[in-house]
């Protein structure tokens, strides 16, 4: 009973799935014809002149998930192994709980708590208005910083388990432990961990909508404003349902829904792949 109602809870979220699909195909095909292909893949969002271009919002969704990414791993790969041997043991366990209490924080607090501490700080210090590329990318690293870590920890848990007779036939201390064998042995769970922690800020829209600005053209500096393709869903439904501003969304909502399956096929493969060498 119980594997049969888990199997009917699988092909109804599949369904869900194809049916998200399936609307976002239907609704955008008339997009992806003649001239309007040309028009929609353009660098130009004038509404009122009758330009609907997505490419500035493309090139800041993936331009912010990379940059955020950038900040975020290589501090999320620090703190865990702080954790798990680099740094005093006393230290280690508050300080996996603090994250764990950060990955529970929601998103709009993060996006209120820099929207009056950090852009200030970022307006004060250029000529702009604070709210820029810089801006969300650092909040939004914050916010994906947790994921990574609570993947990693408990990567670096299991393997630590496996290991540590090894490690004390062999003599090493823990932190030869952490850099000789955990980290080597890691290395699919520190891809997935950056998978993962790139469709989390690739997929955020509450910290671009708050801190990026939401101009619609290219980014070429931090300091400049941009919006993602989140926010300019969010910020299009909230003021029309009509216009051919608002048919381009269709386009932008498969966009982003491709991206997410890439990023889920990526963790699936890398999964399959330990699978086979386990």
């Amino acid at each position: 009973m119980a594997a049969r109602l888990l199997y009917c809870a699988a092909a109804v979220s599949a369904l869900a799935v194809l049916a998200i699909l399936a609307f976002l195909v239907y609704f955008s095909l008339p997009l992806f014809q003649g001239d309007q292909l040309a028009a929609l893949f353009s660098w130009h969002w004038r509404p009122l002149q009758n330009e609907f271009g997505i490419l500035p919002m493309i090139a800041a969704s993936l331009a912010l998930a990379v940059s955020s990414m950038l900040v975020a791993y290589p501090l999320a790969l620090g703190v865990c192994c702080f954790a798990h041997g680099l740094g005093p043991d006393w230290a280690a366990r508050p300080l996996l709980v603090a994250v764990r209490l950060m990955s529970s924080v929601p998103t709009v607090v993060y996006g209120l708590v820099a929207a009056f501490s950090l852009v200030p700080l970022i307006r004060g210090a250029s000529s702009g208005s604070g709210l820029c590329w810089l801006a969300a990318l650092l909040t939004l690293a914050v916010l994906a910083l947790p994921t990574i870590v609570l993947l990693l920890d408990n990567q670096f848990q299991r393997l630590e388990s496996e290991i540590r007779l090894t490690a004390a036939a062999l003599g090493l201390t823990r932190v030869q432990e952490m850099l000789q064998l955990t980290l080597p042995l890691s290395s699919r769970g520190l891809v997935m961990a950056a998978i993962l922690g790139f469709g989390r800020a690739l997929g955020d829209t509450l910290v671009p909508l708050m801190l990026a600005g939401n101009a619609p053209q290219p980014p070429l500096s931090l300091l400049d404003p941009m919006r993602t393709l989140t926010a300019h869903i969010a910020l299009v439904v909230a003021t029309d349902s009509q216009s051919a501003a608002y048919n381009s969304l269709f386009a932008c909502g498969l966009i982003l829904f491709l991206l997410t399956v890439l990023v889920n096929l990526g963790l699936r493969r890398i999964r399959t792949g330990a699978t086979a060498h386990g």
